[in-house]
């Protein structure tokens, strides 16, 4: 099992199971959502359980997709695809080491100019298989 929390402690979650591949987003909305590039994981809504879901505030950030954050302290927490099973849970929000690297990088032409990614992973200008 897997825990996580936001800054404050307002919010928190639990992942059953492995975790699955993590994606490094760096369109300008994650960017902007997050002050860096976004980094996260996809898992079943059905293996996380949320508790201080009332200090969950959501931002639909586009037609197909809403954000969560912690309205207290305002750490960014979820991605949501509208109509999916599965919900992305920040890394940063994870208590402890996860076991997982960054396994690609998607949307590299919209990244800052600030930083280099030298990890070696997979770089996209969309997402694979799209």
């Amino acid at each position: 099992m897997h825990k996580g929390s936001c800054l404050c402690g307002a919010v928190s979650f639990e992942v059953t199971g492995p975790l699955p591949r993590a994606t490094a987003c760096h369109c300008s909305m994650c960017r902007k959502a997050t002050g860096n590039y976004e980094v996260g994981v996809d898992v079943e809504k059905s293996a996380v359980t949320v508790r201080g879901k009332d200090n969950v505030t959501w931002f639909q950030s586009s037609e197909t997709a809403r954000r969560g954050f912690c309205s207290r302290c305002g750490s960014p927490m979820f991605f949501e695809f509208l109509k999916a099973d599965k919900i992305g849970l920040m890394l940063g929000s994870f208590d402890g080491p996860t076991g997982i690297r960054v396994s690609e990088h998607i949307y590299v032409g919209n990244k800052g100019d600030y930083y280099e990614l030298c990890d070696g992973a997979p770089q996209y200008e969309t997402v694979p298989g799209q």
